[in-house]
Parts: C-alpha cells; sequence; structure tokens
C-alpha cells in the first residue's frame, strides 16, 4: 500500500509535470509564433514608413529644382544678357550660380526657336553643343512647357521637372521660361528663352537628400543589385520606370527579434531550474545587502548621469597626490572645462535633453583622456582633469585642442542635432604648489580667460590674469555704480547717410562711459564686463530709452540700437521695448534693432519668436556684421531682415584687396535681390565711397561722414545738412 501510494504520488507528479510542460511548451510556441509574426509586420510596416519618406523627399526635389531656376529665371537681367548673347554674364549669374549654390550639375538655355545658345557644365560654360546629349530628354518637356506657357499665366510662370535618363544615369531634368520680372518682355507668350537645368542623381546628390531628409543611407541606380537591399522604383510623369532607389531598410521588427529570441530560449530552461531557483534567491538576497552598501560606497563619489567620478572624489584624488611627498613625478596638470551654449540646449530641447548631452559629453571625454589621467563630473556643465602622467605644457595644450575638436562636432540628441563648444582653463602645477583651493582659484581664472576671449579655446594660467580678474571685478563694480548714479553714462549717436548730398536716413545709437577718475572708457573694454556680470540689460535700457527720445523729437529718421543676447533671452524684452516707445513717443517705425549673427545661432527660436514680434509692430531688423558668420545667407533665408550691415573687415580692403571687392559685390547684389538694404559701417576714405556707391550700397557710416555725436551735435546736424564726399555716384 506505501509503494502503491509512492507510485501514484509520482506518477500524479508526472502528470502535473507533464501538463504543464505541454501547457509551458504550447503558450512558448503559441508566444513565439505571434512575436516573429508581429516582428514581420513591424518590418514591413518600418520599410513602407522608409519608402513614403523617399517618395516625399523625391517629391520636394521635383519642386525644388523649379524653385532653383526661378530664382534666374523671373529676373530682367537674365533676358537682357540673352538679348545681347552676353555669355560672360550669363557664365557668371547663371551657370555658377546654378552649380554653386543650388549643385545644378548642367545648364542650358534655349532661344525662343529651340536652339541651344548657352551651355555649362560643372559652373564653366562648354560649347552650345554639349546640349545634343541631352536634347532628346529635353525636347518634349520644352514642347510642353511652350504650350503651357501660350495659353498665358498670372504670377509665377509654368515650370516642368521630371526624372530621366540622362548619359545613361539617372537625373533630374527641369525647364522653365526666362521671363521678365517686371512684364516688360515684348516676345510673345510661348516664344520665351528656356532655361534648361540637370541635377545627376549620383553620389553628392545621394548624401545630400539623405542628410536632408534623414534616409537610410542608399544610391540611385539604372539596374538594382540583388543584394536583399530594398529597392523603390523612380517612375517620371508618365508613370514610367527611370530608376530605382536601393537602400539597407532599417527592420525594427527583426532587432526586435534579435533580442526576444535569447529571452524565449532561456525560457525553456526556466521549468528544470526552479529548485535551483529557489536556493539561488536566498543567495541573491545576501548578495542584494551586499550591493546596497557597495552602491551606497560608489553613490557618494560618482557622478550618477555620466558614471565619471563627482566632485567629492576628484577633490579627494587631488588632494591625494598633492600630499603624497613619495612622488618622484611632476605634479599635475589641472583642466578645468566648461561647456559652450549648454542653456541654450536645455531652454531649446529640454532637460532631458541637456542629460543626454551632459552623457554624451562625457563619452567623447573617455576615449581622449588616457588612462592615467583623471576624468570628472564637477556638476552642471562643468568637468575637470587631472594630467597626471608627466605632460608638458605644450602635450597638455595638444590634449585641448583635441577636447574642443571632439565637443565641437555636432551631438545627436533625441532626433536633433545639438551644437555645444567648450573653454578649458589650464593650470600647469609647480613644486610649491601644494594648495588644491589655490590651485582650482587660478584654474577658474583661466577659465574665465578662455570664455572672455570668445569661448571654444584654452587658456593657461598666467599671474597678470590675476591682476586682470581684480581689474574685471572693480571696473563692474564701478560699472554697477554709474548705473546707479546715471551721470556717467551717456549715449552717442553714429549718423548714418544716404545716398543724397547731405542726407542723414538715421543714426545708431552707442554707450559711452566716462568714469569720473579714469575718464573716457572704451565701449570693448567694459561692454564684455557688462555681459559678463549681468549688467547688459540695464545698460541696454539706458541706450535705449535715450536712442527712442531723440526718436521721438525727428519723426522719419531710422534710430538703430544694439540687442545683446541677454536681452533677447528674456522674455519681457519684447514687452518692455513697446513700453518705452509708448513713453517717449517714438514711432514703431523709426526704430531699427540691430543684431548679431552670434544671437541667431545661439538663441535661434527665442531670436525668431522676437523678430516676428517686432516685425508686426513694424520695428526693423537689421543684421550687424554681417559676412562674418559662415550661415548669414542661411539667415537672410529664414529670417524677415530689413537690412544688412557688412562688416568693417571687408571695407577696409576694398582699395587693397580684390578679392574684398567681389565679396562685397556679391552681399549687395544678394542683398537686392532679396529686396533688403545695404549699409557699409566703417567708410573712412573718399575712393571706399566711391567704390560702394558704385555697387549701390543704399546707406553709409563712418569716419568719412561723421565721428560718433553727442545728441546736441546730431541735432544741429540734422538742422544743417552736410554734403557727401565729391565722389558720390548718383
Amino acid at each position: 500500500m506505501q509503494s502503491t501510494g509512492i507510485r501514484s504520488g509520482s506518477s500524479f507528479s508526472l502528470v502535473v509535470l507533464g501538463s504543464v510542460l505541454v501547457v509551458f511548451v504550447a503558450t512558448a510556441a503559441l508566444l513565439g509564433f505571434f512575436v516573429f509574426w508581429s516582428g514581420a509586420q513591424v518590418d514591413k510596416v518600418g520599410i513602407d514608413r522608409q519608402a513614403t519618406r523617399i517618395i516625399s523627399s523625391l517629391s520636394q526635389q521635383l519642386r525644388q529644382i523649379a524653385k532653383d531656376q526661378e530664382s534666374v529665371g523671373v529676373w530682367d537681367n537674365t533676358l537682357s544678357a540673352i538679348s545681347h548673347r552676353d555669355f560672360t554674364w550669363l557664365n557668371h549669374n547663371v551657370a555658377r550660380q546654378m552649380s554653386s549654390y543650388f549643385q545644378h550639375d548642367a545648364s542650358y538655355i534655349l532661344e525662343g526657336d529651340d536652339t541651344p545658345i548657352f551651355a555649362a557644365q560643372a559652373g564653366r560654360r562648354v560649347a552650345s553643343s554639349a546640349y545634343d546629349d541631352v536634347a532628346p530628354v529635353v525636347a518634349p518637356m520644352v514642347a510642353e512647357l511652350r504650350a503651357r506657357t501660350r495659353l498665358g499665366y498670372l504670377d509665377i510662370p509654368p515650370s516642368i521637372a521630371d526624372f530621366a535618363v540622362v548619359g545613361g544615369a539617372p537625373a533630374i531634368v527641369g525647364v522653365f521660361p526666362v521671363v521678365s520680372a517686371n512684364g516688360e518682355d515684348e516676345r510673345r507668350p510661348g516664344e520665351e528663352p528656356i532655361l534648361v537645368s540637370v541635377v545627376k542623381l549620383d553620389l553628392r546628390y545621394e548624401l545630400g537628400i539623405i542628410d536632408r531628409y534623414m534616409l537610410e543611407a542608399g544610391r540611385f541606380t539604372i539596374n538594382p543589385s540583388d543584394t536583399g537591399l530594398s529597392v523603390f522604383p523612380v517612375t517620371n510623369r508618365y508613370g514610367r520606370i527611370v530608376a530605382f532607389y536601393e537602400w539597407q531598410p532599417y527592420l525594427p521588427g527583426t532587432e526586435l527579434l534579435a533580442q526576444t529570441v535569447p529571452a524565449f530560449a532561456s525560457g525553456f530552461g526556466v521549468l528544470g531550474l526552479v529548485v535551483a531557483l529557489l536556493l539561488h534567491r536566498l543567495w541573491r538576497s545576501s548578495r542584494a545587502l551586499e550591493n546596497k552598501r557597495i552602491d551606497a560606497e560608489r553613490q557618494a563619489t560618482e557622478d550618477p548621469l555620466t558614471h565619471l567620478p563627482n566632485r567629492l572624489m576628484f577633490e579627494q584624488q587631488f588632494d591625494r597626490i598633492l600630499r603624497d611627498p613619495d612622488t618622484t613625478r611632476e605634479l599635475p596638470a589641472l583642466l578645468m572645462l566648461d561647456l559652450d551654449r549648454f542653456k541654450q540646449v536645455n531652454d531649446t530641447l529640454g532637460h532631458h535633453a541637456g542629460d543626454d548631452l551632459i552623457r554624451a559629453v562625457g563619452d567623447r571625454l573617455r576615449h581622449i583622456v588616457g588612462p592615467d589621467e583623471i576624468l570628472a563630473r564637477l556638476g552642471g556643465d562643468e568637468f575637470g582633469i587631472l594630467c597626471i602622467n608627466d605632460l608638458n605644457e605644450p602635450e597638455v595644450m595638444a590634449m585641448c585642442r583635441s577636447i574642443i575638436e571632439a565637443i565641437g562636432r555636432p551631438f545627436r540628441i533625441g532626433g536633433n542635432e545639438a551644437f555645444v563648444g567648450v573653454s578649458i582653463g589650464v593650470v600647469m602645477a609647480r613644486p610649491q604648489d601644494r594648495n588644491r583651493h589655490e590651485l582650482t582659484r587660478r584654474a577658474d581664472i583661466a577659465l574665465y580667460e578662455a570664455k572672455s576671449s570668445g569661448r571654444n579655446r584654452a587658456a593657461v594660467y598666467v599671474e597678470s590674469m590675476n591682476e586682470l580678474v581684480q581689474t574685471r571685478h572693480s571696473m563692474e563694480a564701478e560699472l554697477r555704480e554709474a548705473l546707479k548714479v546715471g551721470d556717467q553714462l551717456w549715449v552717442a549717436f553714429q549718423p548714418l547717410f544716404g545716398r543724397r548730398d547731405g542726407e542723414i536716413v538715421g543714426a545708431e545709437a552707442l554707450v559711452r562711459w566716462t568714469h569720473p577718475r579714469r575718464g573716457p572708457i572704451a565701449p570693448m573694454d567694459f561692454v564684455p564686463i557688462a555681459e559678463g556680470s549681468g549688467l547688459i540689460e540695464a545698460l541696454g535700457d539706458v541706450v535705449l530709452r535715450r536712442a527712442c527720445q531723440i526718436g521721438a523729437r525727428w519723426p522719419g529718421l531710422t534710430m538703430a540700437v544694439n540687442i545683446s543676447p541677454a536681452q533677447l533671452r528674456n522674455p519681457t524684452f519684447t514687452e518692455r521695448i513697446f513700453a518705452v516707445l509708448q513713453e517717449t513717443g517714438m514711432r514703431p517705425q523709426d526704430l531699427e534693432i540691430e543684431i548679431t549673427e552670434s544671437i541667431l545661432l545661439d538663441d535661434e527660436l527665442v531670436a525668431f519668436d522676437a523678430i516676428r514680434a517686432f516685425r508686426r509692430a513694424g520695428i526693423k531688423i537689421a543684421l550687424d556684421d554681417f559676412g562674418t558668420g559662415y550661415s548669414s545667407l542661411n539667415y537672410l533665408k529664414r529670417y524677415p531682415v530689413d537690412r544688412i550691415k557688412i562688416d568693417r573687415s571687408f571695407i577696409s580692403q576694398l582699395s587693397t584687396a580684390a578679392a574684398s571687392v567681389a565679396i562685397v559685390q556679391a552681399l549687395v547684389t544678394l542683398a537686392h535681390a532679396l529686396d533688403i538694404e545695404v549699409t557699409a559701417e566703417g567708410v573712412e576714405t573718399d575712393e571706399q565711397f566711391r567704390i560702394l556707391a558704385s555697387m549701390g550700397c543704399n546707406t553709409f557710416q563712418g569716419f568719412l561722414f561723421s565721428k560718433p555725436l553727442e545728441a546736441p551735435a546730431l541735432e544741429r546736424l540734422l538742422d544743417v545738412p552736410t554734403p557727401l564726399p565729391a565722389a558720390r555716384v548718383a
């Protein structure tokens, strides 16, 4: 009876275990089937979405080529050059522009009878017979375009762009009629000259649209390869396939399966490990207590965001090195790092993006700092490095350059690109330097010097910096007092002259400081201190109020005021501008806000909102120091600017550097094409004025006309116009 009970119990256990096993296997099989099916569906959706992005990008490219051609096609000068066969002008203003600005590989111009009169490839003029290679593709499009133009149009002339095979390779071909912008063309509809553009779908083009539209890496081809890539047919307007776009698809479902299949495999062993897991839980409980103790110690000395040593650990290691009497190596070099423009990332992308950026910065620093150096995050966007590997000053500066280059590369944060820089303060410790606090203070001074010198650079501490810091602190206190007293700071006005004799069309308000003991202090000496100490907004209010008071007395006179990034970042700044205008009675249309490209770079979103509010109120916007930033042309497209001010560095070289003449002429031509006025600042000689006037500059500033004046002197000058130099060009 006992053995039977045992066997029964054993059989029951086997049945139960078998049933559990069958249920487990069946459940696992069904779940596995569902996971694989779901993965395949997710892959399909992913590929469909990628194809949709490709369709959207290609459609946008067809629309874009017409916009590119419109920039030179709706232009009286182009029409005139065609009529007079001015091929030099066409080569410079059509061929080069379409190639350099818009990346068109070839441009052709056809007369009204479809005869090619001009051809260019890669921005250079070639024989007109080169058109014969593309004529079979282009001729039907030209015929259709002429049929459309004969029917007439209201504003923008019709255009045609399509995909085609040119020279055995895929390309985009666009045709656009060349017409008068003022409607003065005497040609009959349908007989206009035709601008033909060819954009090859080559590697350069592929890289461009991949970057612009965030497509997966791929290529255009006539014959798709059999390599497992996804293929999308590129069709022309008639539905015929002219090329294929093949790419390596991102398969989220497959990636998910790669991550989950091991988990399923391990699940089959769970049943046999139940007993072992019970024992393991007991062991894990004891380990958990030990891990908590280890984590508590680690958290006290480790930065939780980057997992680098924190400030406490950094200072402990620094003190240990400085106190070690047996060390035979040189004392360490201390590097204090502070990120530039980090606040803008936090403000625009959010604090989570800021945390991701800090982690990414820590990762890049790990790849640069050697194993013998100590890297730590000190808090916020500050990092510290101890170089304890017998590095001399040139070697330390080489490391700094590597750090600046690495941090300067764009960061991919949450689907967006974030750009920051880094400023570095360096202290080379000497044998007598054993005080961590003093070394850290010197590194902070060097860091301040790096930031005040333009940021994104490294500065090595020298003793003169300590005196400079003391001077800055003293000047900051005196400037703060000057803002309270109110009789030291005043505003000078730099007149803005028009093209007619003695015509003053405006003035630029410039802050001045006459110190009771030091005498006149140059703005370049105290304005950076005001920006670094938070006094720039109060200083800006002084200039704004005085400028509006003068502007209210002279309606129709444009009064320009420079705006700092700190003022623009203040959410109440626009309301402050409107309040001062109302208080002083100055008309909004007489006020001109001058901003620099650095403001647009560092505070893009804030700048856009403020500029839009100003423009709605009638306030004009000027872009100062134009031409010195890498993205000026981009700003002209995105922001509603009324005026650009060409930087004096170009003006000063007009008499000696042919390159400066070409650059300034290009800037003036571009601005006028966008209906933007141009001011030349820093004009000091008759020759500079003559050249600028002949280029078509609208207004002028500089010592040739007048130095900055006090308000009474400006008003006297307004009453008695001053003749311009005789070299003026009407």
